[in-house]
């Protein structure tokens, strides 16, 4: 836990490329084959380091079975709210796209399988009637993504998970978002 902990501090502080396997050891308090023996390059240290660090970063059989979309933003609110994840979030941002090794890495083993958990949620709102039939669901989760990077960019890290909520459930309503269409129509 100590490695992985100095992990995602260094990588807050300093960025993918001044994060090392030698300072994460010095600040864990451990020495570098320890750290080795663990993770065999930093590529699969850092990843487990993002893994540990979010809140909800489980893998797809893991990730919790929402309700309804509400439910699913109440759990991204939660998982932002935290002041260190928001800042790892927004280091994430702007470096995976210039470590392409690295990005993929952490595509495969936490992002796709949160798209698929956030598509399935989409879905079964889609077949409750909560959006139309023909809804777009790739473009809604689109919107939805691009709010928690908007939201993670520019508000401040002292937002409240009620705030996050709020505003991700806002940004919701304005698609074609309308819980209990079904019931209504009827």
């Amino acid at each position: 836990m100590a490695i992985l902990d100095a992990a995602v501090d260094l990588l807050i502080e300093r960025g993918v490329e001044g994060t090392t396997i030698e300072q994460v050891a010095k600040r864990a308090g451990v020495t570098r084959p320890t750290v080795y023996r663990r993770f065999p390059d930093k590529n699969q240290m850092l990843i487990a380091a993002i893994h540990m660090a979010h809140v909800g970063q489980q893998t797809l059989p893991d990730l919790p079975q929402c309700r309804d979309v509400e439910q699913m933003l109440s759990l991204w609110a939660q998982a932002i709210a935290e002041p260190r994840a928001r800042r790892l979030i927004r280091r994430l941002m702007t470096a995976l796209p210039h470590y392409p090794d690295l990005g993929e890495a952490y595509w495969n083993a936490s992002l796709k399988h949160r798209e698929a958990w956030i598509e399935a949620v989409l879905a079964q709102a889609r077949d409750r009637g909560d959006f139309p039939s023909d809804a777009d669901l790739d473009i809604i989760q689109q919107i939805l993504t691009g709010a928690v990077a908007t939201h993670v960019t520019s508000r401040p890290d002292t937002s409240t998970r009620a705030e996050i909520k709020a505003y991700l459930v806002a940004v919701l309503r304005q698609t074609c978002y309308r819980r209990g269409r079904r019931d209504r129509q009827r």
